[in-house]
């Protein structure tokens, strides 16, 4: 399935410690966001949005609701120098949508679950593109010397 619509403008990344959101473990503190933002800008976001657009489950009417929602300006990307990759945040509608009444046009759980997937998957792939296509540099972190030999 293809998503026929155009990228929005890339998200602007906050100063936000990723091991606040309860799907980030990182170690260390330099996160790079200067760098990754000024990647996105360059390309790196349309790239990657229009790889996911060309495979996404997301239809018109859910990415609507995304974008009415401005789900897209919350996502965050970091770099995570321990793991050696770009780490993200992506962002999502909440298990009490329906209480909340968050947008006329969403009415289902198959609605919701279809934008939670898409943004998800959507991260994902920038990431990927970032790290495979416009970083080149290399994770400071060195493990320790003490470290078992698991290696037989």
């Amino acid at each position: 399935m293809t998503l026929d619509v155009d990228p929005p403008e890339p998200p602007e990344l906050a100063a936000v410690d990723p091991n606040e959101y309860e799907d980030a473990e990182v170690a260390g503190g330099e996160y790079r966001r200067d760098e990754l933002e000024a990647f996105l800008r360059e390309g790196a976001w349309e790239e990657a949005f229009e790889e996911w657009a060309a495979g996404s489950d997301m239809d018109e009417a859910d990415w609507r609701i995304a974008l009415d929602l401005e789900l897209v300006s919350r996502f965050d990307f970091f770099w995570d120098d321990f793991a050696d990759r770009v780490g993200y945040h992506a962002p999502g509608l909440p298990e009490d949508w329906k209480e909340r009444d968050l947008h006329p046009d969403l009415e289902s759980w198959g609605t919701v679950s279809a934008i939670n997937a898409g943004l998800t998957e959507l991260g994902q792939i920038v990431c990927e593109t970032l790290k495979e296509e416009y970083i080149d540099w290399e994770a400071e972190f060195e493990a320790p010397d003490d470290l078992p030999d698991f290696e037989s």
